[in-house]
């Protein structure tokens, strides 16, 4: 069974950086599209940025830019590199997996789920 385990959040200032990592296990990562989402208080989970299994990735308009994903398929773990970061980055950001190649962009998409890391920007 694939199981996921985020780890990187805390609570920082605006402009500031984090990284995030996402451990993978229990399947063979690079058979896997992953992707990060994130949910703020009251708002619907929403993509932010996904990574094919060949390396190819997408990301969401609000964090063009400022985040990056990437990952490492020796050390089965994906990244998001988060600069910049501003109050309404403010959420639990969670790693998804899909045993697909493509990267979808909604949840209902993805397969396995971490139980997320909080990442909050202070103004």
């Amino acid at each position: 069974q694939v199981q996921l385990v985020e780890s990187g959040g805390g609570l920082v200032q605006a402009g500031a950086s984090l990284k995030l990592s996402c451990a993978f296990s229990g399947g063979t990562f690079s058979a896997y599209t992953m992707a990060w989402f994130r949910q703020a208080p009251g708002k619907e989970r929403e993509f932010v940025a996904g990574i094919r299994r060949g390396g190819g990735s997408t990301s969401a308009d609000s964090v063009k830019g400022r985040f990056t994903i990437s990952r490492d398929n020796e050390k089965n773990t994906v990244y998001l590199q988060m600069d910049n970061l501003r109050p309404e980055d403010t959420a639990v950001y969670y790693c998804a997996a899909d045993p697909t190649w493509f990267i979808p962009p909604t949840s209902d998409q993805y397969m396995y789920w971490g139980r997320g890391t909080q990442a909050t920007v202070s103004s």
